[in-house]
């Protein structure tokens, strides 16, 4: 996280009318759509991957499925990715990948959205593919080609390659900074 953790840590702190006062500001509605979303990213001209990615992002930080993030999640969200317990951000990480919501993570859903975070951070260092066969190699031991989000959780766990590779990819920080310095 570099020089971003005590940054966002000390903006997380601030005082929470003050985050509110900042959010309404912001979104007079009280309400943050999928539109506004990527707006505030400055996301434009985005592969299908990628925009698809920001999709399955928005869905698992909108919990009421109502289609807005209100203050509520959107604290929540900021919340999970800057203090979240392992097991926490690992669960948020299996829904993200969970594409089709079938409570299993394939070969295809994974590739996906490494693929698509790629498109986004424009940091294409490592071939998604190498990444999903090493983990697929090393936490699919019964080789199904699946993952369900026990596999996942205990897989990351024990191989800390694989939690590193993990938070690395999906190290959401300069997000985060663009929403709070937006807001």
């Amino acid at each position: 996280m570099g020089n971003h953790g005590s940054n966002l840590d000390d903006i997380l702190a601030e005082d929470m009318h003050h985050w509110y006062n900042k959010f309404m500001r912001e979104s007079p509605s009280g309400l943050i759509t999928l539109f506004e979303l990527k707006a505030i990213l400055g996301l434009k001209r985005m592969t299908e991957d990628a925009n698809g990615y920001v999709d399955q992002v928005f869905m698992t930080f909108d919990m009421d499925g109502d289609g807005y993030i209100d203050f509520v999640e959107y604290i929540a969200a900021i919340s999970l990715m800057l203090k979240g317990e392992v097991n926490q951000k690992l669960k948020w990480y299996f829904k993200l990948f969970d594409q089709d919501g079938n409570g299993k993570i394939d070969r295809d859903e994974l590739e996906t959205i490494f693929s698509a975070i790629q498109d986004i951070t424009r940091n294409r260092d490592t071939d998604p593919e190498q990444i999903v066969s090493v983990i697929y190699e090393r936490i699919d031991t019964k080789g199904e080609g699946e993952l369900t989000l026990e596999e996942f959780i205990e897989g990351a766990k024990n191989h800390p390659d694989i939690m590193d590779t993990l938070k690395t990819m999906m190290d959401l920080t300069p997000v985060l900074i663009i929403i709070i310095e937006g807001l």
